[in-house]
């Protein structure tokens, strides 16, 4: 196992993009955090404020969608990640996550996932159904974790986070701070979860000691893989195992916001360490795997990672599960970057967090 922080070693080593260069899809959006991808070159984007919209394959953004429920907007919270089932064609089916505030007299707000089925116009949500909620809600508008990603069986991983003031739940298996999450489509918990059976803990949890994962997506080994924010530095990618601790707020390769050691160190007994890690952090967002031949053979298999401090796109090569090299690409195009996906097209695509906010397609060079 490789943990390299940036600027350290050969793994760091920054190679000058050759050739690629951005092309708007879209403009306008208002603070947009997750697109997928619709039949016909068409795009679902969320805005985080609370609008879903398609944009068409000429880039024309659509009124917002209706049926979405009410978001608790605000910090970090809104409407976040969504995907489109795998039977998608046949079903119109989506999942989409946003931070859910509580219902009448009561406060606070918690990470939700809900499914719905997109009208056949595209102009609304059927059927909308709220299928988990994370337990407990608390009074925060940070941390909300909340990407998606459907596994080959059609099962779903959630990804949590540990909504900040309550850290130390992250190392506690009665709650849903800090963890991931395995569910059916229907939100029950998949038979075989690490703790379905485990007096005290709650069956839907795959792992825990998670902080705040804003990044996930399948490999092409079929395992999830994920990134997480450190805290002052400390970014983490991991490749979540069933029942295994990841160490939040215990073990860290960060430190506390204005200096100052948090937790315990950088290793316990019992507790994972990660694949790769960042220092300074990138605060990273959205994540996937090249799997086409649009941008050559050297960059097949690699893992690309947004990142909404500096605006960089995060290349990173691969070898038997171990980041051997990393690459980093966009320096200077000034746009915080939340999502990274790639379209059924092969191409790789981008969305600017922003209050005019853009979806990017990635172009190769000649």
């Amino acid at each position: 196992m490789l943990a390299l922080a940036v600027g350290s070693g050969p793994a760091a080593a920054q190679v000058a993009p050759a050739g690629v260069s951005l092309q708007t899809v879209a403009a306008g959006l208002a603070n947009p955090w997750a697109v997928a991808f619709l039949p016909g070159g068409q795009f679902l984007v969320t805005e985080r404020p609370g609008g879903l919209r398609v944009v068409d394959a000429a880039g024309k953004v659509s009124a917002p969608v209706a049926g979405v429920p009410r978001v608790a907007a605000g910090g970090q919270g809104g409407l976040l990640d969504v995907m489109t089932d795998a039977r998608f064609e046949t079903n119109r089916r989506i999942f989409f996550c946003f931070s859910e505030p509580a219902g009448a007299g009561a406060s606070g707000s918690s990470t939700a996932l809900a499914r719905a089925t997109l009208s056949a116009d595209a102009r609304s949500l059927q059927d909308v159904q709220v299928i988990f909620s994370q337990r407990p809600k608390v009074e925060s508008s940070l941390h909300f974790g909340c990407r998606i990603v459907q596994s080959a069986d059609g099962n779903l991983w959630l990804t949590l986070g540990e909504r900040y003031h309550r850290k130390d739940d992250a190392q506690k298996l009665d709650n849903h701070h800090g963890k991931i999450v395995r569910i059916t489509p229907d939100g029950a918990p998949v038979a075989d979860n690490p703790y379905a059976k485990q007096a005290g803990a709650l069956p839907e949890i795959w792992s825990h000691g998670h902080r705040n994962p804003q990044g996930a997506t399948l490999g092409p080994d079929g395992k999830l893989w994920m990134h997480e924010h450190g805290p002052q530095g400390g970014d983490e990618i991991n490749v979540p195992q069933p029942g295994r601790n990841y160490g939040w707020p215990v073990i860290t390769y960060g430190e506390n916001y204005g200096g100052g050691k948090m937790g315990e160190g950088t290793a316990k007994a019992g507790m994972e360490q990660p694949l790769h890690y960042w220092v300074p952090s990138i605060a990273p967002s959205g994540m996937a795997f090249v799997t086409s031949d649009r941008y050559g053979s050297a960059w097949q298999g690699s893992l690309l990672v947004g990142s909404l401090k500096f605006g960089t796109l995060h290349r990173l090569e691969l070898n038997a599960g171990k980041v051997v090299r990393e690459q980093k690409l966009l320096e200077g195009n000034g746009g915080r970057i939340r999502d990274v996906r790639q379209g059924p097209d092969g191409f790789i695509y981008l969305l600017t967090d922003s209050r005019d906010g853009k979806l990017l397609r990635l172009q190769p060079g000649n």
